[in-house]
């Protein structure tokens, strides 16, 4: 697995795919490791060559803080340098969204946004469902995924032990959670209207931690945003991952020459 230190923090990436293909890398939620890419990612393979990483604190990379926004758009920077990504369409949740807004108004890869259940502002993210999602104590995580998924979603057979074991894994836990939490929080995007990339964003209209209405004010924000609901909650694009990435993949296909 390739590995690139920034700052004395090592963050490790695999990226798939064909060389020569445009570019997708995707950027996880608070304190998810890179398991959630586990949809969307295989299936965009095929057409796209695409960077999966774990940010600091999740997955194997390094748990070293502090955390923010700026130091997570920095490392996205660092990532996709090392694997020699020249340009790049963003695939981001959550917190990833709000790194993916900070890093293209940053720096000069970007050519498109896919934001999951994003805001512009943590003032939009509710603090106690957050925690509840992201729970300190890891015997709370099966409990926490209520808010992630549709009760239908969750008696599927094998899901809900799969995404719990997945998250024990992989997920941040202590100081590097709270950070990833804090960074959310604490996030306020600057002048929406200078990110001219194209931007799909989609939102389970049930989420409970950010209201759909946040993701359709940050549609209306951006100057070429487009706002796409989802049914289902938090993580509505692992539940209707189908849907979710044709839309994403069309919505590429169309902004490929950008790459």
């Amino acid at each position: 697995m390739p590995t690139v230190t920034v700052d004395g923090t090592d963050l490790r990436y695999e990226v798939e795919g064909r060389e020569g293909r445009p570019a997708v890398a995707f950027v996880p939620d608070v304190g998810v490791g890179p398991w959630l890419w586990g949809w969307q990612a295989p299936a965009l393979a095929n057409h796209y060559r695409t960077l999966v990483y774990a940010q600091r604190g999740t997955g194997r990379s390094d748990n070293t803080g502090p955390y923010s926004v700026g130091r997570l758009a920095a490392d996205l920077e660092a990532v996709l340098a090392d694997a020699g990504v020249e340009r790049v369409h963003l695939v981001g949740a959550g917190l990833g969204g709000m790194v993916a807004l900070r890093y293209a108004r940053e720096y000069g890869r970007a050519r498109s946004l896919s934001l999951f259940g994003a805001a512009a502002s943590g003032d939009r993210v509710d603090a106690e469902a957050l925690a509840v999602l992201h729970p300190d104590d890891p015997t709370r995580l099966r409990e926490s995924l209520s808010l992630a998924f549709t009760d239908r979603y969750l008696s599927e057979a094998g899901v809900l032990d799969d995404v719990v074991g997945w998250r024990r894994e992989e997920d941040a836990v202590g100081e590097a959670l709270a950070g990833h939490r804090e960074a959310a929080l604490g996030f306020e995007a600057q002048a929406l209207h200078e990110v001219e990339r194209p931007a799909l964003v989609c939102h389970g209209v049930d989420d409970s931690v950010v209201p759909a209405g946040a993701g359709q004010d940050l549609a209306a924000a951006l100057p070429r945003g487009r706002f796409e609901a989802v049914e289902g909650k938090r993580f509505c694009f692992v539940e209707h991952a189908a849907a979710v990435t044709d839309a994403v993949d069309g919505f590429l296909d169309r902004h490929s020459d950008a790459a």
